[in-house]
């Protein structure tokens, strides 16, 4: 599956999907911003040896929200000292977005790019553009909700009475009957 996506400037960007549902975004990438997502591991460390004695300290969650909140009356960062101490994942790219768009990010939807249920979840240059990793099922492999027949997550028990149990546990002896014919 192949769609095509025209930016405000006219350039045009390729997005293809391969064997594995992720997506390869091809394009005009010269002028382009990446994000790195931030590594708080360094200033969370020191913010838990500094209050070491203290009672109540934030959980790893809050501190990441709160070492960047801003106080406008003094002009500073609350925790001015750990947010200094914030690094980033050079070595990870979680935001693509070339000069005119499309701006694409990790978590975002590929729908309006032709991709239904799709999500990012990475992103990785190659030669010929980045290719998006996306989200897939943790059983099957598959992406964009999709999952395959005998995937954990598409099994369902409907039990409405008795006939119908019977019924559906008939139905499940003849589907393991039939895979283990196909495994001779």
């Amino acid at each position: 599956m192949k769609n095509t996506y025209k930016n405000r400037y006219g350039d045009t960007y390729t997005f293809t999907r391969d064997e594995n549902h992720d997506i390869l975004w091809e394009g005009n990438f010269e002028y382009c911003r990446t994000g790195m997502p931030n590594d708080y591991t360094r200033a969370y460390a020191a913010y838990l040896k500094d209050n070491e004695h203290v009672q109540s300290l934030m959980p790893f969650q809050q501190f990441k929200d709160a070492v960047h909140e801003y106080d406008d009356e003094t002009h500073q960062y609350i925790y001015d000292k750990y947010v200094r101490m914030v690094d980033s994942l050079k070595d990870e790219i979680d935001m693509v977005d070339p000069s005119g768009g499309p701006y694409i990010t990790r978590g975002m939807s590929l729908g309006s790019f032709g991709f239904k249920n799709y999500v990012v979840k990475d992103f990785k240059p190659v030669d010929t553009g980045i290719k998006i990793i996306t989200e897939k099922c943790a059983y099957c492999n598959q992406a964009g909700g999709i999952h395959k027949m005998g995937c954990e997550t598409r099994k369902m028990t409907v039990f409405l009475d008795d006939q119908v149990k019977d019924y559906y546990d008939q139905m499940d002896k003849e589907v393991h009957q039939n895979r283990a014919n196909l495994n001779e």
